[in-house]
């Protein structure tokens, strides 16, 4: 059970390691065609994407700042908790 606890915390881990990487390639203006950056981006638009779809839904308006990689954290942890306490 404890090698199953860890691994679900490694696997949200790196999913939230995944969109914080594509935070700091925004600000650095990296290519999202580059072989790097259409990984990255491929893992994460399935994350982000919907949480984009949120905050339009709820109609909270951004400007130009993007907010979803913030919600789509939020609610991974609190996926993770849900699944760990459901398990453990």
């Amino acid at each position: 059970m404890h090698t199953l606890y860890k691994s679900i915390d490694l696997f949200f881990y790196i999913i939230e390691l995944l969109i914080f990487v594509r935070i700091i390639f925004s600000f650095l203006n990296i290519s999202p065609y580059n072989s790097i950056g259409r990984i990255v981006y491929e893992l994460t638009e399935p994350i982000l994407a919907p949480a984009r779809e949120l905050i339009y839904k709820l109609g909270i308006d951004t400007g130009m700042l993007d907010f979803s990689p913030i919600v789509a954290m939020l609610i991974l942890r609190i996926i993770s908790s849900i699944i760990k306490r459901i398990l453990f």
